[in-house]
């Protein structure tokens, strides 16, 4: 039986540096405090390892030494990073759980990649889910995930954690996807919140 956490990023970070490639620790509350946690379950770990690779020979090499580390990485191009993370995640769902709806800058092709996004890190995470196993979903990055894998592993126990406040019902009924948004949180068996 595994702890599967999958969250946006890795606890580690991979940086080219002189035609090389290293393997850092993140920095972070997130992964400083998973890190800590005490368990028997051996853990892995999906998330995006940092940089965008197209040399699949590299990125071979980068997955076998992450693979040791129980870490499966998550590859994404530079335009889903812009629309999922800066875009979706960032100046939409970010903002509205903050109370900053004047901030809010709304696009459709950052839906359309935040839901592709997700889709990539269903496929990854179901490559590495067994009978038995625990997968927990970390933030409002991967709101969809939790259904997204319900439907392709029903039996699976599933958890998610909100790190940042949800958003009251008069702010997030603004959101367009709302219903899309709550269906994929709903595919958890446990949801857990960042404020009460």
């Amino acid at each position: 039986m595994k702890l599967i956490i999958v969250s946006n990023r890795l606890p580690v970070t991979v940086k080219e540096q002189h035609n090389r490639y290293k393997i850092t620790p993140s920095a972070g509350g997130l992964t400083t405090g998973l890190n800590s946690l005490e368990t028997t379950m051996e853990k892995h770990w999906v998330g995006w390892p940092g940089l965008y690779l197209e040399n699949e020979k590299e990125k071979a090499k980068i997955n076998h030494h992450l693979d040791t580390l129980n870490f499966h990485p998550v590859y994404l191009t530079p335009i889903q990073i812009e629309n999922y993370y800066e875009g979706y995640s960032n100046s939409i769902i970010w903002p509205l759980s903050h109370y900053f709806f004047s901030h809010v800058r709304y696009k459709n092709e950052y839906w359309e990649s935040y839901k592709e996004v997700n889709r990539l890190f269903c496929e990854r995470v179901v490559e590495v889910i067994e009978p038995g196993d625990i997968v927990w979903v970390q933030d409002y990055q991967l709101m969809l995930l939790p259904q997204m894998i319900r439907d392709v592993q029903p039996n699976i126990n599933i958890g998610y954690f909100h790190h940042i406040p949800f958003p009251s019902y008069e702010l997030f009924r603004c959101l367009p996807e709302r219903a899309e948004i709550l269906e994929g949180l709903l595919g958890a068996d446990l949801l857990a919140f960042h404020t009460h």
